[in-house]
């Protein structure tokens, strides 16, 4: 039987090049934007990284473009509360989005970029697919399904990508693949394949970029 969502397959040799030198060239940030009218044109394709707070954006976009500081690592949860636009070379953008769920930080500040983050998701034409990172030792939570919800009604293709894999056993990282599975059945805008990463270990990031090269 078949697995729905199976994990995305190890990129051919062709595949895995060219992710390689799409993040090997000039990864440079860009800026941060707190209001929509502070985006950058929309002249390129963009894939977006989203993420509860806390769950290693920061980490794995360091690991992608193996650059150790390009994007700010905090224990705080919340602690990134614009949208970060780094610039892939010429060929697109790579978004970091501001951490969503707890956060410690005022109440107002919190609903401020939770608005613009619901903004951005609805209304970026060039924005080309959305990597909703999941915490591979906790699964998709209701704060979760707030985002993947936002983004089927916004039509906005995501893929799931499961962080942090190397935390925890063989036995519970199948548990929390099942469970991950069961939730994006419910999700029409989920991309049918999952991706298992681990910053730390490198585990899956070549597979990843062969991903975002594909796209742009």
């Amino acid at each position: 039987m078949t697995l729905p969502f199976p994990l995305s397959p190890a990129p051919d040799a062709t595949a895995r090049e060219r992710g390689r030198l799409l993040f090997a060239g000039p990864v440079t940030f860009l800026k941060g934007v707190v209001a929509m009218s502070g985006l950058p044109p929309a002249d390129r394709p963009e894939v977006c990284f989203a993420g509860r707070s806390n769950v290693g954006k920061s980490s794995l976009i360091n690991a992608l473009t193996g650059r150790r500081a390009l994007a700010r690592a905090s224990n705080t949860p919340g602690r990134t509360q614009e949208i970060n636009y780094f610039t892939l070379g010429d060929s697109a953008y790579l978004v970091d989005l501001p951490g969503y769920g707890f956060a410690e930080a005022p109440v107002a500040v919190v609903a401020k970029w939770q608005a613009l983050l619901k903004a951005y998701l609805a209304g970026r034409p060039t924005l080309r697919r959305v990597f909703v990172l999941i915490d591979t030792r906790h699964g998709v939570k209701g704060v979760d399904e707030e985002i993947l919800t936002l983004l089927d009604r916004s039509a906005v293709p995501f893929q799931a990508v499961l962080t942090k894999a190397d935390k925890v056993g063989a036995q519970a990282r199948e548990a929390t693949l099942a469970q991950v599975r069961g939730a994006l059945q419910a999700h029409p805008a989920a991309y049918p394949e999952l991706l298992l990463t681990s910053s730390e270990k490198g585990d899956g990031i070549e597979t990843l970029r062969a991903v975002i090269s594909g796209i742009a």
